[in-house]
């Protein structure tokens, strides 16, 4: 990494990040590097919020959503008003690596994107159904509820698509046409939750269960305009450097464990699970 190669002027590249793996920002940019023909296809065109840690993620970091003070004028910058906030905010669009490997450089080492791109901001393209459990439930549990949701999926003939979340639960994500509102992708989320939480007592599909011990919550609350989830193939805020994983369905299986995704070993995967995604725009009807 040199600055001929890139726009970026690099900083402090080896200040330790991971310290329980001894990653520095090096190698969290040589990170970004590596995976950036798969992440770049879902960070492009959307609203980016930061979750970052100049100190390691053993110090306190901070939440973004703000272009920070210096952002070089090649960023792509969106500006939206927030009525949560009650200001105008500058978010950052990262459709380039050299955008990429400066967040690296800005120890980015969450990138959270919204469910909408920035030309249709009110509109979404994703649904986020969030199979979030809490103990002492483990990640067998979260596989079978993922599980169970991708059955009740498929006979309603949605396509659906699996990631880890890098942390405790798992995403299931279904790319839907243009034209949709939050309030039904929402909606759409809740009832899919409703329905399987007739069908198990681990399952609970109301935000004031959600946390409750020894239950999954099928939360759909991030189906709303301005929220985000971690990008596919980010990096998390872990010990473990863990990265949010999208797999095949054929993946998800009883022993399967957050903490083999890694920064270390997602870059050798040859496996492309989501490619196509962008292109499989599903209709969503309750039957």
């Amino acid at each position: 990494m040199t600055e001929r190669l890139t726009k970026v002027k690099f900083t402090n590249l080896g200040k330790i990040l991971y310290p329980e793996m001894r990653i520095t920002k090096a190698r969290v940019i040589e990170y970004y590097i590596k995976i950036a023909p798969k992440i770049l296809k879902f960070l492009a065109d959307r609203p980016a919020v930061l979750s970052r840690f100049p100190n390691g993620v053993d110090k306190e970091g901070f939440y973004e959503k703000d272009a920070p003070s210096g952002t070089p004028v090649w960023v792509k910058i969106y500006t939206k008003y927030s009525e949560s906030a009650e200001r105008m905010i500058a978010y950052i669009i990262c459709n380039d690596l050299d955008t990429l490997v400066w967040l690296g450089n800005l120890a980015a080492l969450e990138i959270h994107i919204t469910l909408s791109r920035a030309k249709a901001f009110e509109s979404p393209d994703f649904v986020l159904l969030d199979v979030d459990p809490e103990p002492p439930l483990g990640f067998d549990d979260v596989v079978n509820v993922a599980l169970m949701l991708k059955e009740k999926l498929d006979d309603l003939g949605v396509h659906s698509y699996i990631k880890t979340s890098g942390k405790k639960g798992m995403h299931a994500i279904i790319p839907v046409k243009e034209g949709y509102t939050f309030q039904q992708t929402r909606e759409f989320a809740h009832e899919i939750g409703r329905r399987l939480a007739k069908e198990s007592e681990l399952i609970v599909s109301e935000f004031s269960r959600s946390r409750e011990p020894g239950t999954v919550f099928i939360d759909y609350l991030q189906n709303s305009r301005g929220r985000t989830m971690i990008c596919p193939y980010g990096l998390r805020a872990t010990a473990q450097a863990t990265v949010s994983t999208p797999l095949d369905w054929g993946e998800v299986k009883k022993g399967l464990k957050p903490e083999d995704f890694t920064l270390f070993s997602v870059v050798k995967r040859e496996k492309n699970p989501w490619e196509g995604l962008l292109e499989d725009r599903q209709q969503l009807e309750m039957s």
